[in-house]
Formats: structure tokens, C-alpha cells, sequence
């Protein structure tokens, strides 16, 4: 999922459309034939699975009604694929990122589940509904698991140059160039342009805006992406109309730039369709659900690894001389500082050594970092590696000093670097880990560092937590980044 792509909203086309390569139609109707097929089979596999359980299970005997239940299952199965396709499981442009495709997979099962219960009451068969709704249960996880493997399929595939729509975006700004950028450096999101069309401004372009049909059918874009802050009011719904009724798929920027969609609602104000923001601030009852997240992961958390802590420590002591606990000043929510708690993993006098080290700075902007750092221990590369360093740091947490999830902790000298717009991540206590911290880490650069804190911090939500919590495992377990 890729959190900070500009926001778009799309247009269906009307009408006849640009004439489109028979074997791409071909190629895209058997891609959607074969997931089709694969939700089946993962649909019918849940269904046996559930009977076998029911059949072995404490509940009423269902063994003797077997055949109803086989013939609930083989209609049930194509009105289940029939609500997926209702709910666009079977349209890329509409489950580009994971929470909407698993968000529609558990609609779409629920109302199959209600569905079928309802139909098997009606007809007065002899089908446990117990039966039906362990099946949706199982064909939620199922089917979201297949899903996730068909995703990853497609990033590889993508990644290759295959299966990807050809684009041409509108607009020569900064937007539009940015929007190009994004596309090129991540063909995951299914998008390959082609190039640019715009009015009078320099640059390499196909064509002007007037241009942008007959740029589209020489190229054989499959539609075209607006920047909408490189038109005008009326240039832009003049060209939005004629390429829309022309069958062209239309995308338009929302010129907002790191926000989450799921707080951009488009609704009309009179003859203007607007976009409002949903205001995400963590006060109230919200503030409240997050101090008890933390306060319940930090404790559990504590409770699992406290047997670690000692095998840390006594490591740690027979590696090098110094203190087993590393404690330094950082700077917390509203600018408060605080200090935060590690396990040493350097010489005792790292800190005095930085100077003389900073021609070999690795990191830009105000972060040091370096990938073989002198100062490292070898206990302390070991705890860098897997993340177990920052274990003390659960106790920061217990302290209110710190979150589970948030912007990393800055050092006091790291905010005279900062540009004004970057002291908005006070606004939220740090985190043990964060966006950053699972989207690279030590190989990020500065400014994707402050974009994702940002990002953080604008569209907090309890479920972004949980999100982030689940990533940082594999990210701990694969040392991504980590040095």
C-alpha cells in the first residue's frame, strides 16, 4: 500500500472510446476469468472445510442432509462471486490498496452469509446455519489471504514491465511532474506514462491539452491522468467532458498531497461537486483509546520479553565496559524533552566521538548515520540488527513519554535543521516504532522521513496503529534497514 501518492478521483468513460488493442482486452478479461476462478475454488474449499467441522463438531447431527448442503454450496458460490463483483473485487482501480480489497471482501461475504441463511429459511432446508457462517468466516480469511498472494504476484509481475496501463498525464508543474515521478519509480501502482500534453510551457511534451485525444489514440494510452493545478476551471471541464464522452478513463488529481482518501468524501455544494477533509485530530475519546493501546501493548509487551532482558544485559556487560542502559535526552510531544531509554549498543564514549565522524555521515539533513559505525559493539550490532535495543523503550511508554506507534524520537540538535512545516510532528508523542521506521529506516532519505512523520501525524487513526504494529514484525524479523 502506498500511503503518500497523490489523492486522485476518477471519471468513468461514455460513449466510444479510443480503439483499444484486441489482445490487452483479451489479456484483462482472462486475468479477471482466473481470479473469477480462484475466489470459487477458495469459496468451495471453505465450504468443505466448515461441513467437516460441523460434522465432527459438538452441535446437531448433519451428516444425513449432506446432499442440501452440497446444493447450498454450488448456488451459493456463484451469488457469492456475484457480490464480489458487485462490490468491484474484480476492477483494479478500485482496490488499489489492502484495507479497501479486505474491506470488500468482508462486505461482500456478509451479505452472501445473510443470503444464503436466508434463502436456506425460506426453503425450509435442512442446512445448519452455524455451517454458513463459518464458511463466511473461513472464506474472509481464505480469500483475503489468496488475494494478498495475487497482489504480490502482480507487484512482480509489474515490476517486470508487464500488465501495466499506459497513461498520458495532463499538466507540465511541478504536480504533474511529480505525479510522473511517483508512477516511474513504482510501477506496482499499475501505470506506465507514456508522457505529457499541456499549453504553453516548455518541456518535453506530446501535444497541447486540445491535443489530448489525438495524443491518447497515437499512443494507445489507456486513459489519462489530470493534474488538476495545471488547468484552469474552464479548461479543465471542457477537456474533462470531451475526453470522458469519448470513452477515455479520466483520473483528476485532488491537488492534495499526503492524505489519507478515507478522509475525502466528494459530495455537492449547489452545481459544485466539493471535497471535504474529515478533521482527524487524537483528542477526546480518541486520545483515550490510544493511551489504553499503549498502556495495554506496553504492559503485555513487557510481560513477554522480560526474560530477555536479563540475557541482554548480562551480553552487554561481558562485551564492553560501560552501562547496560543507554539513556539520552530527546525531544517529546510539544516539545517537551524527555529521556528516552535503550540498551547500549556502543562504546560508552559514542557521543564525544561524533564530531570526528561526521565527514562520514551516510544520512542526509540533520540524521547521523553510519552503515558501519566504529562505535557499534559487536552485542550492539547484534540488538541493532533485530531491533532489540529499543525494548527499555516500552518502559518510556508506561511513562506517557512515548507511544507504541509515532514519529521518531529527535534529538534537540536535529530541530535547529528543521524546516518550520516538520515541528507539526510534536503535535503526537514519539513512537517506539512508526511509518518510517517500516518503509525503510535507515536507508530512507530525510525527506521521505519528514513526509512519512507528517503523514503520521495529519491522518492518525487507531487502525493506522495496528497497521503499523503488523509491518514492523516482518520489517524486525528481516532487519530491513536496520544498522
Amino acid at each position: 500500500m502506498n500511503t503518500l501518492t497523490p489523492d486522485v478521483v476518477q471519471l468513468r468513460p461514455s460513449g466510444r472510446g479510443p480503439m483499444r488493442p484486441i489482445g490487452a482486452m483479451a489479456a484483462k478479461g482472462a486475468v479477471k476469468l482466473a481470479i473469477g476462478i480462484a475466489d470459487a475454488i477458495c469459496l468451495a474449499l471453505c465450504f468443505a472445510v466448515a461441513y467437516a467441522i460441523r460434522e465432527t463438531g459438538t452441535g446437531p447431527d448433519i451428516r444425513g442432509a449432506w446432499a442440501e448442503h452440497l446444493l447450498v454450496a454450488l448456488v451459493a458460490i456463484p451469488v457469492w462471486i456475484g457480490l464480489f463483483a458487485r462490490q468491484r473485487l474484480y476492477t483494479s482501480r478500485f482496490i488499489v490498496r489492502r484495507v479497501d480489497e479486505w474491506r470488500r471482501i468482508m462486505h461482500g461475504s456478509a451479505a452472501a452469509m445473510f443470503s444464503v441463511a436466508a434463502a436456506g429459511y425460506a426453503l425450509q432446508l435442512n442446512v445448519s446455519r452455524a455451517w454458513v457462517i463459518l464458511a463466511g468466516v473461513l472464506a474472509i480469511a481464505v480469500v483475503g489471504l489468496e488475494r494478498e498472494l495475487v497482489r504480490r504476484l502482480f507487484a512482480r509481475v509489474r515490476q517486470r514491465g508487464r500488465m501495466l496501463r499506459d497513461v498520458v498525464i495532463i499538466g507540465n508543474n511541478d504536480e504533474a511532474r511529480d505525479l510522473g515521478t511517483m508512477l516511474r519509480q513504482d510501477p506496482t501502482l499499475g501505470y506506465r506514462v507514456v508522457g505529457f500534453v499541456a499549453d504553453g510551457e516548455d518541456g518535453d511534451v506530446l501535444g497541447t491539452a486540445d491535443e489530448t485525444l489525438d495524443v491518447v489514440r497515437r499512443t494507445g494510452a489507456g486513459g489519462v491522468i489530470v493534474a488538476s493545478s495545471s488547468l484552469s476551471v474552464a479548461v479543465s471541464n471542457r477537456l474533462v467532458r470531451d475526453l470522458v464522452h469519448s470513452g477515455v478513463h479520466v483520473e483528476l488529481s485532488s491537488t492534495l498531497r499526503d492524505v489519507a482518501p478515507e478522509r475525502l468524501t466528494v459530495r455537492p455544494l449547489g452545481p459544485f461537486p466539493v471535497v471535504y477533509l474529515e478533521p482527524c485530530r487524537p483528542v477526546g475519546w480518541r486520545s483515550a483509546a490510544k493511551r489504553t493501546f499503549d498502556l495495554a501493548g506496553a504492559a503485555v509487551g513487557l510481560l513477554v520479553v522480560a526474560p530477555l532482558f536479563g540475557a541482554i544485559a548480562l551480553a552487554i556487560a561481558l562485551d564492553s565496559r560501560g552501562p547496560v542502559i543507554f539513556r539520552q535526552i530527546r525531544v517529546g510531544k510539544d516539545g517537551r524533552p524527555f529521556e528516552v531509554r535503550k540498551f547500549r549498543t556502543m562504546v560508552p564514549d559514542a557521543e564525544a566521538q561524533v564530531d570526528e565522524l561526521r565527514a562520514h555521515n551516510e544520512a542526509d539533513g540533520p540524521l547521523f548515520k553510519l552503515r558501519d559505525d566504529p562505535r557499534v559493539t559487536r552485542v550492539g550490532r547484534m540488538l541493532r540488527r533485530t531491533s532489540l535495543d529499543e525494548l527499555p523503550q516500552l518502559l518510556n511508554v508506561i511513562r506517557g513519554e512515548m507511544s507504541l506507534v509515532g514519529p521518531r524520537p529527535a534529538l534537540p540538535m536535529e530541530l535547529l535543521e528543521w524546516e518550520q512545516t516538520l515541528h507539526a510532528r510534536l503535535r503526537v508523542k514519539p513512537g517506539i516504532t512508526g511509518m518510517w521506521q517500516v518503509s525503510g529506516r535507515s536507508d530512507s532519505s530525510f525527506e521521505a522521513y519528514s513526509r512519512l512523520d507528517l503523514y503520521y501525524v495529519d491522518n492518525w487513526s487507531l487502525f493506522n496503529d495496528l497497521t503499523i504494529l503488523a509491518k514492523t514484525v516482518p520489517t524486525v524479523l528481516f532487519g530491513r534497514g536496520a544498522y
